[in-house]
């Protein structure tokens, strides 16, 4: 016992060093060691963040250097702003006011021109609107003395702000006016509540709105004058992209599903395309809102009709969706007969080449803005495609037929088949494959409505007529 006693005593830390030796520590040290060793843990934990963290960055700037050209677009705007007050003069002209400036750069410089301009006209209408107001309200108060001037004061901050925030839950109203509809009540409650204090109240309100409008202003320049990002352009490049992966996706799915091959992983990135098209939603009706403030540039004239977007981005959600349950059909693939899936493989994609080379199209006639003679060729193509899938889908469903000589309940009870000169398929091998076919049918079908969007969109927008093999190599149409 008091060998074990002795052994335990003389146990004794050890460190391993960086060259693969050993050193002991006393006991006493062992408290240190370890908060040594802990701070020493937490210090490259650390380090690896900020690694990272930079790493991410600087893939950010690298791959998409526009956004790296806004941050210096607002740092360039604040550098200017904030003269007004390094500028002895120029602070002499707006004072401590300023500061007003300095915050509408801040809240109002978005990414795109479009976000810029309604953030500034909703700031400055906003502004204004409940400036006047204010003003008006503070007079009456005024006259109505001292005792009523509170009362009259908070009866018009409670009315006003409560009709204000209702119209803010109006559909047309929120779309486009809810951030000049939030800058009108708190404008309109910061000048009533400090009228009450300030003696001059006009010079005050004065002052903060021509600051506001400088700031405003700056930001519009700003934006517009160097390196622009439109947002109408964004919609219009992002519905395209999105036409472009629907189409990659589609071929894929199909590819996929009457490959041979086990491994699902190869083009797995290409096949899940199609979730860009189902998640963009917010971002297509934000910049289509936006859009509709930007003055007329690059191809874009005035009053383009950026609600077509909207309308041809509903469309191709309803074909990813279709396109969404393809890929469960995938998973089941090795459910489905062979010799059906072998029987229908042509067909199928036939249909989904025909209507990825639609999309691809209709892509390409958007990205030139001109419409295309092949149009009416390649949806022929494709109806005929269908024509033929539906026909070879009708004849395997005329071999099914119920087993032949059942003498008992339990043989009626057998599932049916289909029958051929030398196999017999179970009908729960007939099901995915046969799915899988009408779902690629239905996804042929839906594209119609996309391509009835895009010619909409042709007609308003007045794309040209070009010749297709112009257009395929992104000629320009040559006029007398």
């Amino acid at each position: 016992m008091n060998a074990i006693n002795s052994a335990a005593g003389a146990a004794e830390w050890r460190i391993r060093m960086a060259d693969g030796s050993s050193e002991s520590l006393a006991p006493e040290s062992s408290l240190v060691t370890r908060m040594y060793l802990s701070f020493k843990r937490f210090l490259k934990s650390l380090i690896l963040v900020v690694l990272r963290f930079l790493e991410k960055s600087w893939n950010v700037g690298k791959n998409e250097p526009r956004k790296v050209i806004h941050c210096l677009k607002v740092g360039i705007a604040l550098s200017i702003v904030s003269l007004f007050y390094y500028l002895r003069p120029l602070y002499n002209g707006v004072g401590g006011t300023a500061m007003w400036a300095v915050m509408t750069v801040v809240v109002v410089f978005e990414y795109t021109v479009g976000a810029t301009l309604y953030k500034c006209l909703n700031r400055a209408t906003g502004t204004f609107c409940a400036g006047f107001l204010a003003i008006g309200i503070h007079w009456i108060a005024n006259q109505s003395g001292k005792r009523f001037e509170p009362i009259i004061m908070g009866v018009s901050i409670f009315i006003l702000a409560s009709a204000a925030t209702f119209t803010r839950f109006i559909p047309a109203v929120k779309a486009r006016f809810d951030y000049g509809t939030m800058i009108f009540i708190l404008t309109f409650t910061l000048v009533s509540i400090s009228g009450y204090r300030v003696a001059n109240l006009l010079s005050m309100a004065h002052e903060r709105v021509s600051t506001i409008i400088i700031g405003a202003s700056l930001c519009v320049i700003t934006s517009i004058l160097i390196f622009p990002i439109w947002a109408g352009e964004e919609l219009h490049k992002l519905v395209i992209s999105n036409l472009e992966k629907l189409a990659e996706s589609l071929d894929c799915c199909v590819a996929e599903y009457f490959s041979d091959s086990e491994d699902t992983t190869t083009n797995t990135k290409k096949m899940l395309a199609f979730k860009c098209v189902l998640n963009s939603k917010a971002s297509e009706e934000a910049m289509a809102n936006f859009a509709r403030w930007e003055p007329a540039h690059g191809l874009f004239n005035f009053q383009h009709p950026w609600g077509k977007y909207l309308k041809i981005s509903a469309s191709m959600r309803s074909c990813a969706c279709c396109i969404e349950a393809l890929t469960s059909c995938i998973n089941q693939k090795d459910q489905a007969s062979e010799l059906l899936k072998n029987q229908l493989t042509n067909s199928c994609q036939q249909v989904s080449s025909s209507t990825a080379d639609i999309l691809k199209e209709l892509a390409l006639n958007m990205k030139t803005m001109r419409k295309s003679s092949r149009m009416d060729m390649l949806i022929q193509e494709k109806n005929s495609a269908i024509q033929e899938l539906e026909t070879l889908m009708e004849q395997l469903s005329g071999l099914l037929i119920q087993p032949k000589g059942a003498k008992n309940e339990k043989d009626d009870q057998e599932k049916p088949v289909i029958r051929t000169s030398t196999n017999v398929i179970p009908l729960v091998e007939i099901i995915p494959t046969a799915t899988f076919a009408s779902l690629v049918i239905e996804i042929a079908t839906r594209i119609e409505g996309i391509a009835d969007a895009v010619e909409e969109l042709s007609k308003m927008a007045k794309f040209n007529l070009e010749d297709a093999e112009m257009i395929k190599q992104n000629k320009p149409v040559i006029k007398n």
